[in-house]
């Protein structure tokens, strides 16, 4: 069986012909099953009922619904969690993503291919700003930590049974589930395509949540801000000693005295805003450090449609 884990989240206007494509494809391909996994994100649009509308004429799709908004890597995660095929493939319902990618993915997996990432090769009507920004976060991600991630990025990826019961053994909240897979280190493979224009809707991805998600990859996978910390402490001490040392020698060779309070306030201001940064950065290790300890779960289920998630 395939596993085709779908995050959702007021995708109305998309889910009719996103599941007609789907079906399409798993329809083609009759050596195998299916079931399709909707993870409703805590819709507040018609999502739900369609989802349970195409259930009830489909049993091959599933439904897990949120109690509240818990983010699409909550989502990713509890569809891998409770999926049950013997590999699952992840696929936006925003149509960026084709569903034809079905097939060269399970070609891929054939090989040998523990992971199979579909690396975007182009990115269709997508603003200047969105390119950017992902080149800057696979940049930082491939500098910064020991997990190498494809330069322009992949939102799409099939995984092996091995892979999802590892995964599984992997418990943290605040943390990217491709990152996790990747860091797995199972055998990959990958396959190009061209991420195609949104058609209905708007992204659900904004500012916000795309700066969360820097700081919890860099978090989870790199110790740069410890580093950097010390590197900063370091370097700050150093240009105080040198500093007082040019005080010193201007005063006994040349008689002039320090400069007084101008200096002393620029300094002042300079080291707080440095040492107020450094207790942010400790404060985001101790904050996520302190919510893993509480245990709460990643994502609450209000109910499901053909599929048992009763636990997390």
């Amino acid at each position: 069986m395939v596993s085709i884990i779908i995050p959702t989240f007021n995708e109305q206007d998309n889910l009719g012909i996103f599941y007609q494509r789907l079906k399409a494809v798993a329809d083609n391909i009759r050596q195998r099953e299916f079931e399709f996994i909707f993870v409703d994100d805590g819709s507040v649009d018609d999502t739900p009922n369609i989802l349970q509308n195409l259930h009830s004429k489909d049993n091959r799709v599933k439904i897990i619904r949120f109690a509240r908004n818990c983010g699409g890597h909550a989502a990713l995660s509890a569809g891998l969690h409770f999926c049950a095929g013997d590999c699952a493939i992840t696929l936006a319902c925003d149509l960026q993503d084709p569903p034809e990618l079905i097939n060269p993915l399970l070609d891929q997996w054939a090989t040998g291919s523990k992971v199979v990432w579909a690396v975007r090769s182009k990115r269709e009507g997508e603003s200047l700003s969105v390119r950017i920004f992902s080149k800057i976060y696979y940049g930082l991600i491939n500098r910064f930590t020991n997990i190498k991630m494809p330069r322009l990025g992949a939102d799409v990826f099939l995984a092996d049974r091995v892979v999802l019961e590892a995964f599984k053994k992997m418990p943290e909240k605040h943390s990217s589930a491709y990152m996790a897979i990747a860091w797995l280190g199972f055998p990959q493979g990958s396959i190009d395509y061209v991420k195609e224009s949104r058609q209905h809707g708007q992204s659900k991805w904004t500012l916000a949540k795309k700066i969360k998600l820097v700081i919890d990859s860099l978090l989870s996978f790199s110790d740069v801000f410890i580093r950097a910390m010390s590197i900063f402490g370091f370097l700050m001490a150093l240009a105080g000693f040198v500093y007082a040392l040019c005080i010193v020698f201007r005063y006994f060779f040349f008689g002039i005295p320090g400069q007084g309070w101008p200096s002393l306030i620029v300094a002042i201001f300079v080291l707080g805003g440095i040492q107020m940064m450094m207790l942010g950065l400790l404060g985001e290790y101790i904050w996520r450090t302190f919510d893993e300890s509480r245990k709460r779960p990643q994502f609450v289920v209000e109910y499901t449609k053909g599929i048992d998630a009763t636990s997390t």
